[in-house]
């Protein structure tokens, strides 16, 4: 019968690379010799010397991978942060941006309005699967190839004069803008390119031409301040009540107006519901509405508990 040292030894092997093998077996059998003849020399039993020997030396599948530098982790610490802050970034706004806007046109081009929600739900959930899976995945890759990112050594120089720490980001702050400024872009762009015409080709916009001589000026005003509010943030450097005050009420100052629109008829253009019958059809166009009232606020809902807690982690 084999001995412990003779299975640890087998088992520790097994997942090195095989030139290795026999210098490893060489040199770690003779350092389980060596621990347990200094164990003997101090009158323990050699079994019992032997057998606490080798419970310190650990899981041979995790020697093993010591010895042949193999990383027993999906993400390391070299990437880690990085891949943290990208995940952490995309799966804030994609997922929910996409299942708003998949619900909507499931709601607005087919004939299944009462799917709608349910279509953004799971649209939503599977690009935040697909998010993470990809971008894990790329994270792995580039761990074991050894790819350099060329991501910036910290240095001293890094450490802030106060004592606050910040917590936000630059890379956050810049996504944040960049969404606000799609949007407030998005309302003139409408206007004259929606992809959709009438029986002549002529453009029909989505949104009431109506509401340019009343909300719509007011809700561009409020996604322009929001992203002055983005900008002042990130200077003060970290979440406040103070901030987070401001912060809910312009994303009620954009909401409640838009909510209320569509709740009420204004907000579609009435030759866009003119131009697909169904929507004039039994209660399809309360159903789409329906829709995008509970997109719009599940999203500024959202917004707003990830708000409050970065607020509380930061103030408490």
């Amino acid at each position: 019968m084999s001995s412990l040292t003779d299975r640890y030894l087998a088992a520790t092997l097994r997942a090195v690379p095989a030139p290795r093998r026999a210098e490893i077996a060489t040199e770690l059998r003779a350092s389980i010799e060596d621990m347990v003849e200094d164990r003997s020399a101090g009158g323990q039993d050699t079994a019992i010397a032997e057998r606490e020997v080798l419970t310190e030396l650990g899981n041979p599948a995790q020697l093993a991978a010591r010895y042949a530098d193999r990383r027993l982790q999906l993400i390391g610490p070299t990437y880690y942060l990085a891949w943290e802050r990208l995940l952490k970034l995309l799966l804030s706004f994609v997922p929910a941006t996409v299942g708003v806007v998949v619900g909507l046109v499931e709601a607005t081009t087919a004939d299944n309005a009462g799917g709608a929600i349910g279509a953004g739900i799971v649209t939503a959930l599977q690009v935040a699967v697909q998010i993470a899976f990809w971008v894990t995945l790329v994270f792995a890759v580039l761990e074991r190839t050894g790819t350099s990112l060329d991501l910036p050594e910290w240095s001293v120089d890094q450490l802030t004069e106060g004592p606050v720490e910040r917590d936000v980001r630059l890379t956050d702050t810049c996504a944040s803008i960049a969404m606000l400024a799609l949007v407030a872009a998005y309302l003139p762009w409408q206007h004259f390119q929606s992809f959709i015409d009438d029986d002549a080709g002529r453009n029909i916009p989505i949104i009431d031409p109506a509401l340019w001589r009343s909300w719509l000026p007011a809700l561009i005003a409020v996604l322009l301040a929001s992203m002055v509010f983005e900008a002042v943030k990130y200077r003060t450097g970290r979440w406040t009540w103070r901030l987070f005050a401001v912060k809910a009420a312009l994303d009620l100052a954009f909401a409640a107006p838009v909510m209320w629109l569509l709740h009420t008829d204004r907000l579609l253009n009435p030759a866009l519901v003119r131009r697909f019958d169904w929507l004039r059809d039994g209660d399809n166009l309360a159903t789409v509405t329906t829709v995008a009232v509970v997109g719009v606020a599940l999203i500024v809902i959202w917004g707003l508990v990830d708000s409050a807690v970065r607020t509380y982690r930061s103030t408490r």
